[in-house]
């Protein structure tokens, strides 16, 4: 808890800081990016308690068999839909804590990816055509490639900036 605290007293000090350096689309982008940041801590804290309360309620009632299919679709999709959310805040977090610009590729494409697992996860396979499937493929292999890109491409300029300031 002292962590989380020390944190958030760091952006706030952050912000403050660096507040009267910000034109005003600044201001107004950490503004919304420290409103998002707490929407999606509620969030993230109301669906655990769910997620929670759900578990509990199948361990009681005898329910949780992680072989059933379903049991396996609707716990997961919930962790998986977690991650997602708290990958998102993640990224906003360093827009607040001024470490990373608004836009982030390579995260969004990220959670598009994480997305998708989570479809393939939830999918119902008996009732899910294969052109669908084949297409939801596809498109992980794509953004796949693209994060790849992105990757190699940020590992490449970082090199460079070594380099430079080596020479």
């Amino acid at each position: 808890m002292r962590k989380g605290t020390s944190f958030i007293k760091n952006v706030f000090q952050e912000t403050k800081e660096y507040w009267p350096t910000l034109n005003s689309y600044e201001r107004f982008e950490q503004v919304v990016a420290l409103v998002l940041s707490a929407v999606i801590s509620v969030v993230i804290v109301i669906a655990s308690a769910e997620l929670i309360a759900k578990v509990w309620n199948m361990l009681i009632t005898g329910a949780l068999d992680p072989l059933d299919h379903q049991v396996f679709q609707v716990v997961f999709g919930a962790i998986m839909t977690l991650l997602i959310a708290m990958e998102f805040k993640h990224s906003i977090v360093r827009v607040v804590s001024r470490k990373e610009s608004i836009i982030q590729i390579r995260t969004v494409v990220f959670i598009a990816i994480l997305a998708l697992a989570r479809k393939f996860i939830i999918l119902d396979t008996g009732k899910t055509d294969a052109d669908t499937i084949m297409a939801l493929a596809v498109t992980v292999l794509a953004l796949a490639g693209v994060y790849w890109i992105i990757r190699d491409s940020d590992h490449r300029h970082r090199l460079a900036e070594e380099t430079q300031s080596d020479g």
